[in-house]
């Protein structure tokens, strides 16, 4: 295992690290505390045993992210004894590998999982109920906790969120005679045709990939008045707010977007924006990152990148926040040593080690993060830190539940708006959606 030390500095250490033998002496009586309870087989943690860990995760955006989670690794397993192996994979391949292994009862230990994935999982994964308890408590945010809560019982520890901004070129703005950000979608549709007609149009994707295509589509439902389904759970999507959202979706589509957006993934628009042929998408902060810690590859580009919400609507401004979770899979032999494992990561001088290298692009789940002195260091980033505000989960306004989780999964809004930017009727296009949601709703 290797790793590099990373040149990023905690702004503010809310406690300080904890060395090998008070880790290994907390843990162990966090375990005996436990032992009474059913926490993953009820008895302290077994560090003699050399216990090995598979931890199966995404490749970041953030590459010193991943770097980091390596480092951690090694340094639990200086002050365990516990190895822990890290598996990196592209998020969209994720699904189908903890299907794999549930069905096959083997594979890794600990899986990060998405947005509510513990609801569609939730059969192969532990009750974590007692170590949620334990790391976060009250502190947890509302969403976090909805997106792992399976019929009462906790299928995860989440550890962290991603919210999505408008990343933009200031240069091509001011270049465009835009005086001022964009504050309603109509605002974003005179901005985009003006930056397309420089050749820079607006990079948004419309596939089937994990992040960027519905935290664009969702948020333009609901802002618009449309949504899934009603507190009941009927699907009422073929609705006069939906066609709005839709009817809005196929002119921004013709006039400010680039037409290749159909195939892209969630690392086509980082690779746009950083080869300078999209002036504005919507993204994580890791475009902006990039940029800023390219050293002489994108001399002075950072500089020219800023950031802003997403527009409102006629209902509003809304975001997805993505929280991930920390699942231990109920086949794993090793759950005591990988309850450990998310205990270590969750301390609170290792999570702002590994959210300051991430600089805006994850937040902290609990609500503590949200006065870390890392939103003020940097004016690019700060704007990240009020997502939470403007959060929603997919399903709305229903519950986050396995059928909200399916139809995410299904990609059936993302599909929705995709026929609307082709040239379908809003009408035709709502109706599609309206069968396939009841399909998954029942």
């Amino acid at each position: 295992m290797t790793h590099a030390k990373s040149q990023q500095k905690a702004t503010k250490v809310p406690r300080k690290n904890v060395d090998r033998r008070t880790f290994v002496k907390k843990t162990a009586i966090a375990g005996a505390a436990l032992a009474t309870g059913t926490f993953l087989g009820g008895h302290p943690p077994a560090f003699a045993a050399k216990q090995k860990i598979h931890y199966l995760q995404w490749s970041s955006f953030i590459p010193d992210a991943d770097v980091e989670v390596l480092r951690q690794a090694k340094e639990f397993q200086k002050a365990t004894g516990t190895k822990v192996t890290v598996e990196f994979i592209n998020q969209n391949d994720m699904p189908a590998r903890a299907t794999a292994a549930i069905e096959s009862g083997k594979g890794a230990d600990i899986m990060l999982m998405i947005q509510n994935q513990p609801h569609l999982y939730a059969k192969g994964l532990e009750d974590h109920g007692k170590l949620v308890d334990e790391l976060l408590g009250d502190d947890l945010y509302s969403f976090a906790r909805g997106a792992t809560t399976v019929d009462g019982v906790s299928r995860g520890v989440p550890i962290f969120m991603i919210g999505n901004a408008i990343v933009y070129r200031k240069d091509v703005f001011k270049e465009a005679g835009i005086a001022s950000l964009p504050e309603t979608w109509d605002d974003y549709l005179q901005v985009g045709k003006k930056i397309k007609a420089m050749n820079l149009p607006v990079g948004q994707t419309l596939g089937h990939t994990f992040g960027d295509a519905p935290s664009f589509c969702y948020p333009l439902l609901w802002s618009f008045g449309g949504m899934e389904v009603d507190t009941g759970g009927k699907v009422i999507v073929d609705s006069k707010e939906t066609h709005a959202a839709l009817e809005f979706m196929r002119e921004f589509w013709d006039a400010a977007c680039d037409p290749g957006g159909f195939a892209w993934d969630d690392t086509s628009n980082n690779r746009a924006f950083m080869g300078q042929t999209i002036g504005a998408t919507l993204n994580g902060a890791s475009i902006y990152f990039v940029a800023r810690r390219s050293g002489k590859k994108f001399p002075g580009f950072a500089d020219k990148l800023g950031h802003f919400l997403n527009p409102a609507g006629p209902a509003g401004r809304f975001h997805t926040i993505g929280p991930r979770t920390l699942s231990i899979m109920n086949y794993s032999k090793n759950k005591e040593a990988a309850a450990d494992y998310i205990r270590y990561v969750h301390q609170d001088a290792n999570f702002e080690k590994f959210m300051v290298i991430n600089n805006g692009y994850v937040n902290g789940v609990a609500k503590k993060w949200e006065k870390h002195a890392m939103w003020s260091s940097d004016p690019a980033i700060s704007i990240f830190a009020t997502m939470p505000k403007y959060g929603r989960h997919y399903g709305h306004a229903g519950t986050w539940n396995r059928a909200s989780g399916e139809a995410a999964e299904k990609y059936i809004i993302v599909d929705m708006f995709a026929r609307a930017a082709r040239g379908e009727a809003p009408a035709k296009a709502a109706a599609w959606a309206q069968k396939e949601l009841e399909n998954v709703y029942g």
